[in-house]
């Protein structure tokens, strides 16, 4: 049921200094780690974590080309991002959409040569509702943004990253993909269980290449799809119940700190991380405890060595 959310208050000048600390502390840890002369692509940059993300990537030198479709939110960030001294390229595109994305990608390696970075942040939530009384366009929708755009923005980029023998994939992804099914929430936890196999296949065909793809749940987060959920679950009848319960965890714990997403990001990207590969990957210290997804050592496995 829990979604990540996209949305959240503008990053100040003051909050930009805290992306170059995320840098600094990584070099601490004695993490191999260096991103200048990188081309990142992160869609979802117009607000929410896909900004948060940018603004860390950028912060750590490398070059961000922020993607979404309303062109006012992504100016904000490439100002903020330029204004730190950092490189960035705003490009308005709906990812969800093949020649949208074909043309964001000859426009990317036109300026600036091949991305080694691909973060996918855009997503939305979806209609709550009963599938016999769901909206049938806003439910095919929820699939073509969570699942078509990065399907197609991977499909674009990954074949540079494979030349290089160098890149980064990383999807967000949520915990609803996990959770048991339950009523309303068919289209946004379809979306993600279908991502992250999509991600475990990407995964699987990059082995040894240099490249990785991981998907990343970035906690429950207190955003504008945090908002629009309690929104929409207010007018609802009893059927809404556990939204409604979710939502005043949220609001009562805080949700979790976007940054915490945007700092995994930033660890993935180390020579430390280059076999983390096809993983479901939990934010540190998440509100929610991590639930197991694939990968873990399993005593009913007996060929497992």
């Amino acid at each position: 049921m829990r979604g990540n959310g996209e949305g959240e208050p503008s990053v100040t000048h003051h909050e930009s200094r805290d992306h170059s600390r995320s840098c600094r502390w990584l070099l601490r840890k004695n993490m191999n780690f260096d991103l200048k002369g990188k081309v990142a692509v992160v869609t979802g940059a117009g607000r929410g974590l896909g900004r948060q993300t940018a603004l860390h990537l950028a912060a750590c030198g490398t070059t961000v080309v922020v993607v979404a479709r309303h062109a006012d939110q992504l100016s904000q960030t490439e100002q903020t991002i330029q204004q730190a001294g950092g490189t960035a390229w705003a490009i308005p595109a709906d990812v969800s959409q093949p020649e949208a994305v074909e043309k964001l990608q000859k426009e990317v390696e036109h300026r600036y040569g091949l991305a080694s970075i691909l973060v996918n942040a855009a997503g939305i939530f979806g209609p709550i509702q009963l599938i016999k009384d769901s909206d049938a366009k806003r439910w095919v929708g929820t699939l073509s943004v969570n699942l078509f755009g990065p399907y197609l923005t991977c499909r674009a980029f990954v074949r540079g990253m494979i030349r290089n023998r160098w890149g980064r994939i990383i999807n967000f992804t949520s915990a609803a993909a996990l959770h048991p099914p339950g009523p309303l929430n068919s289209a946004y936890a379809t979306s993600k269980v279908a991502l992250n196999q999509f991600t475990r296949h990407l995964a699987a065909e990059l082995e040894g290449s240099g490249v990785t793809a991981n998907v990343l749940h970035p906690g429950d987060v207190k955003t504008e799809m945090w908002a629009a959920i309690r929104a929409e679950a207010e007018r609802m009848g009893p059927e809404a119940d556990a939204y409604r319960q979710w939502v005043r965890w949220v609001e009562q714990t805080g949700g979790d700190d976007p940054q915490k997403a945007a700092d995994l990001v930033l660890r993935l990207m180390s020579d430390d991380a280059a076999a983390t590969n096809g993983r479901f990957l939990w934010i540190e210290g998440p509100l929610q405890s991590p639930i197991p997804s694939w990968g873990e050592v399993s005593a009913n496995q007996p060929w497992r060595q």
